[in-house]
């Protein structure tokens, strides 16, 4: 369990003003300047060692990420951009962030760009997040005024800092469409390679950051990589922020160890499974794009990277869906096969094509009126979506039809044993048509 002088959100819930001054006394740019001074080498490697993998959802090292930019500039000047999008269903902790801890990323911002020799950054929020994005600027003019950031700061390294406001599309939290997004173009994702660290943003070297990520840098390189790295388990270290929705007592947004079990999750933070743990169905333990663990396997997993990779689904933004025994779980599947259908931007053809296809199947299963053997073909199309994608949308799309008939085939089976047995007056179509 993480104790309360790990933490890194201090004013993660708000109780105190998100103001420059207030943040400052909770230990914000804090010996900034002496930081800067170590060099750019000294950050990433501070970074390496912390452990620290990215909180956007692939969990890939932050550290070894921004190594990945070049050492010295070809004359084309490199970017940072942090990705505010947070569309993934059940995620919302970028949004507390961004309302009640603005400076913490506003600092990370600056310790980032520092270090992969950006002169300029960019964050990209969410459409719909209009009250996050007065609250984030508040936070960069208060940044310029006292001269924390601009090209003449007191830090001595010349630094820009924009907010950019999306139209709300999912698709824009990948990083190359949402690069193609800032460029005013239609978000669609790019053919990689090249990757951003060679032709990004502007054709410019450029890195994409979640905002959590950027938030931590500022206490870890304050801290120490070492006390960062001994928290959590190996592997999977440091503090994490979790989003628990659904059918808990209390749904809430924590600041935790990373590798805390569910179960202590729920019973310290969210009062218990609503009915009790017997009344346990499911999990989707990171964003609705992970695919879903049942009761059995979940409950004293530890929620890591490597622990639920394990367990074929994925920690992702740690959003955990606590889905109890009224759940209609093959409805609530089609209900995200719909939206990940609905936000599919249409350049890739099995995905294009699939999601709707998945989202109609889905539709007649949830009533019964399918066949037995379609869940086999239901299954092998979201194989043939999953990989065959230029972004990882249709990954994302395939996976939690592949959890609902890893999981839960019986349920499939017993509706459409059910229709079978009282037919309504439709008739039955094969998913063909």
């Amino acid at each position: 369990m993480l104790q309360d002088k790990d933490r890194i959100f201090t004013n993660l819930y708000g109780f105190h003003s998100p103001d420059l001054k207030a943040a400052q006394m909770r230990g914000a740019w804090d010996g900034t300047k002496f930081l800067l001074e170590q060099g750019r080498d000294w950050i990433i490697n501070e970074m390496k060692a912390s452990g620290l993998r990215g909180r956007g959802g692939a969990g890939f090292p932050t550290g070894l990420k921004w190594s990945f930019m070049p050492k010295q500039s070809d004359g084309r000047p490199h970017y940072l951009v942090v990705n505010a999008d947070e569309s993934e269903p059940g995620t919302c902790k970028d949004r507390e962030i961004m309302r009640n801890d603005p400076h913490l990323l506003v600092e990370g911002c600056l310790l980032a760009s520092f270090a992969m020799g950006a002169h300029a950054a960019y964050i990209y929020i969410r459409g719909e997040y209009v009250a996050e994005r007065h609250a984030l600027q508040r936070a960069v003019d208060e940044a310029y005024e006292a001269k924390l950031i601009g090209k003449d700061n007191i830090h001595g390294y010349p630094f820009d800092l924009y907010v950019h406001h999306g139209a709300g599309a999912y698709i824009c939290g990948e990083e190359t469409a949402l690069i193609e997004s800032m460029e005013g173009k239609k978000g669609m994702p790019r053919l990689k390679p090249p990757f951003p660290a060679n032709m990004g943003l502007y054709g410019c070297p450029t890195t994409v950051n979640n905002v959590e990520s950027i938030a931590v840098a500022g206490t870890i390189l304050r801290r120490g990589a070492s006390w960062f790295s001994g928290i959590g388990r190996p592997n999977n270290v440091g503090t994490k922020l979790f989003c628990v929705s659904g059918h808990v007592n209390k749904p809430c947004n924590v600041e935790e160890a990373m590798g805390l079990t569910f179960r202590e999750l729920i019973d310290r933070h969210c009062g218990g499974i609503r009915g009790g743990w017997d009344n346990l169905l499911g999990v989707i333990p990171g964003g609705s794009s992970v695919p879903i663990v049942p009761a059995h396997d979940i409950a004293d997993a530890y929620m890591d990277f490597d622990t639920l990779r394990n367990l074929k689904s994925g920690l992702g933004t740690a959003a955990v869906i606590v889905m109890d025994k009224s759940t209609d779980i093959v409805r609530a599947i089609a209900r995200l096969a719909y939206f990940y259908k609905h936000e599919s931007c249409g350049q890739c053809t099995p995905c294009r094509e699939g999601t709707g296809w998945m989202w109609r199947v889905l539709t007649r299963m949830a009533e019964g009126r399918a066949q037995k053997r379609e869940i086999d073909m239901l299954l092998e199309v979201s194989t043939q979506i999953e990989g065959h994608t230029i972004c990882a949308l249709g990954d994302a799309a395939a996976w939690p039809v592949q959890g609902l008939i890893r999981h839960f085939r019986h349920e499939i089976e017993k509706r459409i044993d059910d229709y079978a047995a009282n037919p309504h007056s439709e008739s039955v179509m094969i998913a063909a048509e």
